[in-house]
């Protein structure tokens, strides 16, 4: 992949992320640092650094595709479903339940994904 200009401010963008931005917002922070890049770049940049396992598309149920840069390390997301925050975590009880599972079944887990949704707490009331 030809790596030009306006890409590598978008990769910046996406690296630098500590969010999970959507494509309107990708291109607004890239708009910042060159006004020359145009949403339809953002876009096909986006597609191209997904096909090539640079960025992770994630779909939370807000009707936004939204990105973060591919990693080696895995983390699972917890969505606040008002106010769309999206909370990365680990947890080794979740990681090995899945497993036992996988193998329940006859299976060996090679990957997964695992999005929670949830609303705050009302800490007025009493659980």
């Amino acid at each position: 992949m030809k790596m030009t200009g306006q890409r590598r401010i978008i990769a910046r963008v996406l690296s630098e992320a500590d969010d999970h931005p959507d494509v309107e917002e990708v291109y607004s922070r890239a708009a910042a640092h060159d006004p020359r890049i145009s949403i339809a770049t953002v876009y096909r940049t986006a597609r191209l650094f997904e096909e090539a396992n640079i960025i992770e598309r994630h779909d939370f149920g807000d009707g936004r595709a939204r990105y973060e840069e591919a990693t080696d390390e895995h983390h699972d997301h917890l969505i606040n479903v008002q106010t769309g925050e999206v909370i990365e975590f680990q947890n080794s009880e979740i990681e090995a339940l899945q497993e036992a599972i996988a193998k329940e079944y006859g299976m060996r887990l090679v990957g997964h994904r695992l999005e929670l949704y949830g609303v705050p707490l009302d800490r007025s009331k009493k659980d």
